[in-house]
């Protein structure tokens, strides 16, 4: 096997790792959602609010499980690597409001919303976090 091939395969397999990640982080997110849609709340805060859940559930798996050779030590490096994680949640968190909020506001279905912003997300996050966040030194 060639270094690329292995490099190429061990991309997959962190890959998917983030995807098992994702799934936990989505599970807590999503449950968060419907419990809040349930009581009434307005889509886009049920959806802001489950994300918000999700940031939280997600740097746990993708820290401990996907990223573990590239997390940064403890001090200055590894605050920076959690301010950035956060930033990359914060635009998901972003994208995935203004999906279901826009969703809602002409009166598309807020959970067939959720799941075309939970694949934008997904994908916006994922290159952020591979390619900035928990990026090899160099």
């Amino acid at each position: 096997m060639t270094v690329t091939a292995l490099l190429l395969k061990m991309r997959d397999i962190r890959l998917l790792r983030y995807l098992l990640a994702s799934v936990g982080a989505l599970a807590v997110d999503v449950g968060c959602f419907l419990i809040l849609l349930s009581m009434g709340a307005l889509a886009a805060l049920a959806s802001a609010i489950g994300y918000s859940a999700g940031i939280l559930a997600h740097w746990i798996l993708s820290s401990r499980t996907v990223f573990t050779d590239t997390v940064a030590e403890r001090g200055h490096k590894r605050t920076k690597q959690k301010a950035l994680f956060v930033i990359s949640a914060l635009l998901g968190l972003a994208l995935t409001t203004a999906i279901v909020g826009a969703a809602d506001f002409y009166a598309i279905d807020p959970r067939l919303a959720k799941l075309v912003a939970i694949a934008a997300s997904f994908t916006m996050t994922w290159l952020l976090r591979s390619r900035v966040v928990f990026r090899a030194a160099s």
